[in-house]
C-alpha cells in the first residue's frame, strides 16, 4: 500500500473512533434544557409546585428553602447547590422548614 491510501484509511478509521466517542458522551449528558425537580430551593412564594395540603401549588410556599416546596433547575444541579445553613437541594422531598397547617 502506498502512503496516500494508507494515510487515508488511518485518516477515516480516526475519524470513526472521534465520531463514536462523541456519539457515545452525547449519550451520556442530560439533553439540553433538561430540567429536573428539586426540593427545598425555592425562595419563599417562588416554588414551582408541590407545596402541601391546602394549596394551589404554583408560588404557595411560605418559607424560603421550604422542604416539601419544589422548584425546577438544569438535570444534574440540584444536589449540588448551596443554601444557607449548610444545606443542599434535594431529588425528593424534605420534611424541613415545612409550616405548620
Amino acid at each position: 500500500m502506498s502512503s496516500s491510501p494508507r494515510m487515508a484509511l488511518v485518516g477515516s478509521l480516526v475519524g470513526a473512533l472521534v465520531l463514536a466517542a462523541g456519539s457515545a458522551a452525547a449519550a451520556d449528558a442530560p439533553a439540553a434544557g433538561a430540567k429536573e425537580k428539586c426540593y427545598g430551593v425555592a425562595l419563599k412564594g417562588k416554588n414551582d409546585c408541590a407545596a402541601g395540603a391546602g394549596t394551589s401549588c404554583a408560588g404557595t410556599s411560605k418559607v424560603d428553602h421550604q422542604g416539601n416546596a419544589w422548584k425546577l433547575v438544569p438535570t444534574g444541579t440540584c444536589v449540588t447547590l448551596k443554601l444557607p445553613g449548610d444545606r443542599a437541594g434535594s431529588l425528593t422531598p424534605l420534611t424541613r422548614d415545612v409550616p405548620k397547617a
